[in-house]
């Protein structure tokens, strides 16, 4: 469970990282001044003589001095090896997108060092005379000393049946929440028990990241680097995802977002939804074009991180991955299309995306990524008077998307608009879908289908738990967005993406020999 929607002194430091860094960026300084704010940066956020948080107000700067470095993309230090906070900021001043792997990082000196897993004996525990955790514990593993159970971990296999059956629940089974949270099982423990990534496995999604509740894990940002394209006066657009809905308090209309998004500096601000409906209909017609003829069954491609997962996880199923472009992509190109000097910056709710942006076939179209929880940071660092922006009356609507399009944000949404779409075009098919959420259901997903369990199928996976809503970048709780998006969805105008103008150049995009997904 990740603590969106509740105010943890953790996201109270992070926002705050994300807030100074924009500060720095918009101050628009060089060489030793900008070294100075950096440096100053950990004593803004935790000022005074005694530490609060860890008891230890050096450990706990040296942490935000890393939560800095990973915030303006530079990568984390060795713990064995002397480097100033600074190094690497010449490097990464600059307007254009910075990327220096791995995306997701655990910063070691902040782990807590949790257990990989633990079935413990708590206080509770009354010494009943039935003592059923003893009776169903294949291993032996739990004897009645001193009048209590006590467990033998050496023996323990921590398969849980004794938390079960424990009339007192007296008993716990615990996990490491970051490792709990990846449905890739990437996450382990070093040497000295401090949790280590496996990034064979990881495919960024980072859910780690928000449920680690001692703020230790972090991923790369491009906040300095954006801001100083705005700094140099690049025309650059906001692309922004629909789940941006219940995320920024104040800023609930598409216009007031529009507005505030223009005041930091941004040229333009399209919703990403348009890229949604151009989505849905390629992915219709891929879908009638491969299942059954080619195909045994056809997934969607819009989440990376189970694009990703299916690819390294299921080599043989890469095949089954549509290779229709995401939405992101599709809105990317249709504006590069149209603005071909301008500059796109995708905000969203996941983490996933800014690797996505970072490969090949996708960099030049997509230049920088933020989350929603960036972008909240670089909205406070502005000082912009939410209550008294004024909206232009023209620039209601971030862009007439369908609700099926906005729809996307929400697990099953993507699968339910495709569906409907060759529904609309064969009225007698019936189109048989199944989705998934959250990684490790998405892998559970795949092994049924390439069994056949799924032959003739729609399917669709989502990484994050509720879909897009519930992303690693997002804010809000995500079961109340789903309650302000399914509003959003139906009050979306009618659109029908296929009179889109774009349309048919997209489909010449995406035949360049190049391209992939």
């Amino acid at each position: 469970m990740s603590f969106r929607g509740i105010n943890t002194t953790v996201i109270q430091i992070r926002r705050q990282v994300f807030t100074e860094v924009a500060r720095m960026a918009y101050a628009n300084v060089k060489g030793e001044q900008a070294n100075h704010l950096m440096r100053k940066i950990p004593y803004t956020i935790i000022p005074g003589e005694e530490g609060k948080l860890r008891k230890d107000i050096f450990l706990e700067r040296a942490i935000v001095e890393e939560r800095v470095r990973l915030a303006m993309g530079l990568p984390t230090r060795r713990m064995d090896e002397h480097n100033s906070v600074v190094s690497g900021l010449e490097d990464a001043s600059i307007a254009d997108k910075y990327y220096d792997p791995p995306l997701v990082n655990v910063i070691k000196f902040a782990c807590n060092r949790c257990p990989e897993k633990l079935v413990k004996v708590s206080d509770l525990c009354q010494g009943c005379l039935a003592h059923p955790c003893m009776e169903v514990c294949p291993k032996k593993a739990i004897t009645w000393e001193s009048g209590r159970s006590t467990i033998d971990q050496e023996k323990c296999i921590k398969c849980g049946r004794c938390v079960g059956v424990c009339p007192y629940n007296a008993i716990v089974k615990t996990e490491r929440p970051c490792a709990a949270a990846c449905g890739m099982g990437a996450i382990h423990s070093d040497e000295l028990g401090r949790a280590e990534i496996d990034y064979s496995k990881c495919v960024s999604c980072g859910q780690c990241l928000v449920n680690c509740p001692f703020g230790a894990i972090a991923d790369k940002g491009q906040i300095y680097q954006l801001i100083q394209g705005f700094n140099r006066g690049d025309r650059i657009y906001a692309l922004v995802a629909p789940a941006f809905i219940n995320q920024f308090p104040g800023l609930a209309s598409t216009g007031k977002l529009k507005a505030a998004l223009k005041a930091l500096g941004f040229y333009d601000v399209v919703e990403v939804a348009i890229g949604a409906d151009l989505c849905t209909v390629d992915e219709a017609h891929d879908f009638l074009e491969e299942v059954p003829n080619k195909l045994n069954f056809m997934a969607t491609s819009c989440c990376p991180a189970w694009s990703m997962m299916a690819k390294t996880a299921f080599p043989d199923l890469a095949k089954n991955i549509s290779m229709t472009m995401t939405p992101m992509v599709f809105t990317a190109r249709m504006m590069k299309q149209a603005d071909p000097e301008a500059r796109m910056c995708f905000i969203g709710p996941c983490a996933a995306k800014k690797l996505e942006a970072s490969r090949r076939t996708v960099r030049s179209d997509v230049d920088f990524v933020l989350t929603f929880e960036e972008l909240a940071g670089i909205i406070e660092a502005k000082d912009i008077d939410v209550a008294n922006l004024e909206v232009d009356p023209d620039e209601i609507d971030l862009v007439h998307a369908s609700g099926a399009g906005r729809g996307f944000a929400q697990s099953g949404g993507v699968a339910k608009a495709v569906a409907d779409k060759v529904k609309e075009w064969h009225p007698d098919m019936d189109v048989k879908i199944a989705s998934a959420q959250g990684l490790a259901e998405c892998k559970k997903l795949l092994m049924l289908a390439k069994a056949g369990k799924y032959n003739g199928y729609l399917l669709e996976g989502m990484g994050c738990p509720g879909g897009c809503i519930g992303g690693a970048g997002t804010i809000a709780d995500p079961t109340r967005t789903a309650v302000a998006l399914n509003k959003y969805v139906k009050e979306a105008p009618f659109q029908d993406p296929e009179q889109s103008p774009f349309m048919t150049s997209i489909h010449v995009l995406k035949d360049d020999p190049n391209f992939e997904v």
